[in-house]
């Protein structure tokens, strides 16, 4: 956010330069943008959620130690009793104007609603697996969140369900039968989804956008034919595509902050690379590697610009790609100077034409504003 100020501020300042505000309306301006950085980020803000964070686990950590020497009915109440207070006292500090405070004691009261789970069926030795205690749990915080349209509180559902579904991803791995896919993770991130629109919690669509590309990644390498890799790679770039070209609509339907283009880059990268796994020699290695530096560069120049992280995102994934060739190639270092070689002049000539258009384009939007 604070990038973003910046920004803003640079722009205020040509705008003002430029003659197009007046230097009241520049003043305007500035205080705006200071005034909404502020209510987006409070260090006490973030200190207080660290704090529940810290005395969730230390209660979880409590109860998993088993109480022996305390009676069952006590521990259940006790246990009961943190939840609601965390609720009761988090309404309260709500309506005392202590926000902050407030989504902390429900993060807590959320942790504790977890640990009564799990403490409930060590004690009364209730039929079942993880697997169910962690839905049970993610389910509760959902509802909390929706009960109480709290941000912080659909965060933590979207983290649960996240658990569970690396949970069943690793329970399930077999190198030689391939992996147990929990499909219900799909109905459990649209839920979630849908629910982040009414909490009003941006970071939970951002969480749920990885971690379908992770859900997605495993099922690509359980897949012996390679078809979700394929399908991962080819769906992110058409949704890129969109993002660029469509960007006011999807933004507007995903509230996403103009963050689509970045999630379907890496999507992209993520099936290219599991293809890469299975493509490692002759024109399977050349064809991937190919399509995997085509879509860095194309990517860098439709969203670069707008988009530092898509940078370094770019940048990472070429970084990775030239490592990949160099590993898969060693044996033959001719070969990979050729490729080397021959991926640059292509890249080179790229950047030329790119730096040619853009020129042109500049050029065309000067004589336009000073025909005008």
């Amino acid at each position: 956010m604070a990038s973003y100020a910046s920004k803003v501020g640079q722009d205020i300042a040509r705008w003002v330069e430029n003659g197009l505000i007046d230097g009241e309306t520049a003043e305007k301006l500035r205080r705006d943008v200071e005034a909404n950085v502020r209510r987006s980020f409070s260090f006490g803000t973030v200190l207080a959620m660290l704090a529940a964070i810290l005395l969730g686990a230390a209660i979880l950590i409590f109860i998993a130690a088993n109480w022996e020497t305390i009676p069952r009915i006590a521990r259940v109440l006790a246990v009961f009793a943190v939840i609601a207070a965390g609720y009761v006292g988090g309404a309260w500090l709500k309506l005392r104007d202590h926000p902050a405070f407030a989504e902390a004691a429900w993060v807590v009261a959320a942790a504790a609603f977890g640990g009564a789970i799990a403490l409930i069926g060590q004690m009364y030795h209730f039929s079942g697996d993880e697997s169910g205690a962690i839905l049970t749990w993610c389910a509760g915080t959902a509802l909390a969140a929706i009960a109480l349209r709290s941000n912080p509180l659909t965060i933590m559902a979207v983290a649960i369900a996240d658990g569970w579904l690396v949970i069943m991803l690793l329970n399930g791995f077999d190198f030689r039968s391939g992996f147990d896919i929990p499909y219900l993770y799909v109905l459990m991130a649209f839920a979630l989804f849908l629910i982040s629109y009414w909490t009003r919690s941006q970071p939970s669509r951002h969480l749920i956008i990885l971690s379908l590309i992770l859900y997605a990644g495993f099922v690509a390498a359980a897949d012996e034919w390679d078809a979700m890799a394929i399908q991962l790679a080819i769906g992110s770039a058409v949704i890129f595509a969109a993002a660029v070209y469509a960007s006011e609509p999807l933004d507007g339907l995903l509230q996403l902050g103009g963050r689509l283009p970045l999630h379907a880059f890496l999507g992209f990268l993520v099936g290219m690379a599991i293809l890469q796994f299975q493509y490692d020699e002759g024109g399977g290695l050349i064809l991937t590697a190919a399509l995997m530096l085509a879509g860095i560069v194309a990517a860098l120049v439709l969203a670069g610009r707008d988009s530092r992280g898509l940078r370094w995102l770019a940048y990472i994934g070429f970084t990775y790609e030239l490592v990949w060739i160099y590993l898969v190639m060693m044996g033959t270092m001719l070969d990979t100077a050729s490729f080397f070689l021959a991926a640059a002049v292509i890249l080179g000539l790229l950047a030329f034409v790119i730096i040619r258009v853009e020129k042109r384009m500049r050029g065309g939007i000067a004589k336009r504003g000073t025909a005008s």
